[in-house]
C-alpha cells in the first residue's frame, strides 16, 4: 500500500518531466492501495488554485480524489509524532507529517523528495 505524496501527483497533473512515469504508476496501480495526506490534497488545491488552475483541480478532485484514492489524516495528539519526526530526521512538516502518517498506516512512501531518504522508510519512486 502506497502513500503517495503531492509531488507526485503535481508531476503528472502539471505534465512536468517525470509525467509519464507518474501517469503509469497510477494507471497500473491497484486503487485500494492508493492513499494521499488530507495535507497534500490541500497543498495541491493551494498550489493548482494560485496558479488559477481551479478547473485541473475540480478534475483532479473528481476523478482522482473521489474515485480511486483513500484521504488519511493524523489526530490533534499525532501532531507531537510529527513534531518528534521533524527533529529525529531533520525533514520539513510537510515531510515529517507523510512520515507519521506512513508510519501509522504501515504505508510506503512513493514521492520524488529525497528529504524521506533520511528516514527509516525510504521511499520509492513511480
Amino acid at each position: 500500500m502506497f502513500l503517495v505524496d503531492s509531488n507526485i501527483f503535481l508531476e503528472g497533473l502539471l505534465e512536468q518531466e517525470q509525467s509519464t512515469k507518474v501517469k503509469s504508476f497510477l494507471e497500473n496501480t491497484n486503487t485500494d492501495k492508493l492513499y494521499i495526506t488530507n495535507f497534500s490534497l490541500h497543498s495541491i488545491g493551494v498550489l493548482l488554485t494560485r496558479a488559477k488552475k481551479m478547473d485541473l483541480f475540480h478534475r483532479f478532485i473528481n476523478e482522482v480524489i473521489l474515485n480511486r484514492i483513500e484521504v488519511l489524516s493524523i489526530t490533534s495528539e499525532d501532531l507531537n509524532k510529527v513534531i518528534e519526526n521533524i527533529e529525529r530526521f531533520s525533514i520539513d512538516f510537510d515531510d515529517a507529517y507523510q512520515y507519521t502518517i506512513a508510519k501509522s498506516y504501515n504505508l510506503q512512501i512513493v514521492s520524488f523528495d529525497k528529504d524521506f531518504d533520511r528516514t527509516d522508510l525510504k521511499r520509492i519512486e513511480p
